[in-house]
């Protein structure tokens, strides 16, 4: 029995798990190679796990080890496991994650809260409910219907988000280059966060970032498949 457990989030349905972090953690322990149980939590149901170590998931217990944020998770797993593929391939590789990041947090994260709000409320149960709305209207000032008001410009809008990876793309098979790094599930994470919550198209017409995130849907024996798209 392994002694991994990654903690994630999901709704009502804990086989649908939909945190853009967590997937990010999920394709990072299956490109080691490492076998892991997942549980899938509500969001009230986070701070009474591990007494207490986060209100945020994904937190990895790895044995005796402890670990929240996804990119901290990253760095201990390739320094843990250094025999293992690299999630990195060096310090460039690093430096290359954390722009990749501030990227998608600044300008596909926002975009797609926007897009999957009611979708992600209507994922969770009651008590989630209540505290979805009231969390979010804390801190974005305005209720989710409200957010969600421009909905359908927003998913028009957003394939020109894609622009920087779309160039790359058509030079490379992965952000990584020839093969996968952290940055590419960074990007992942945050498309499949939309995949399993809203269920719409974000690409263009022929677009190298669609035949990326097939690509991506495919590793480690189609991971990212295991949940299907709203």
């Amino acid at each position: 029995m392994t002694s991994r457990t990654l903690y994630s989030l999901c709704g009502s349905d804990d086989t649908r798990p939909f945190s853009p972090h967590c997937w990010k953690t999920v394709l990072s322990l299956a490109h080691k190679g490492l076998d892991f149980e997942e549980r899938p939590l509500a969001f009230t149901a986070i701070p009474g796990v591990e007494n207490g170590f986060s209100k945020l998931v994904p937190i990895l217990r790895d044995g005796d080890q402890l670990i929240k944020d996804s990119f901290d998770i990253a760095l201990y797993l390739d320094d843990a496991y250094p025999n293992a593929p690299s999630l990195f391939n060096g310090e460039g590789g690093k430096s290359l994650a954390r722009f990749v990041e501030s990227w998608s947090q600044t300008q596909l994260h926002p975009a797609i809260v926007k897009i999957a709000v009611l979708d992600i409320h209507d994922m969770l149960d009651e008590t989630d409910k209540t505290y979805f709305r009231e969390s979010r209207k804390a801190f974005f000032g305005k209720s989710i219907e409200e957010i969600a008001a421009n909905r359908e410009e927003e998913i028009a809008a957003f394939p020109a988000k894609l622009e920087p990876i779309r160039r790359m793309l058509s030079f490379q098979s992965f952000i990584g280059g020839d093969s996968p790094l952290f940055a590419d599930y960074i990007v992942f994470g945050a498309l499949q966060w939309a995949r399993v919550t809203a269920g719409v198209g974000l690409f263009g017409q022929k677009d190298p970032v669609s035949d990326w995130f097939e690509r991506c849907l495919d590793l480690h024996g189609a991971r990212g498949r295991s949940v299907t798209a709203a």
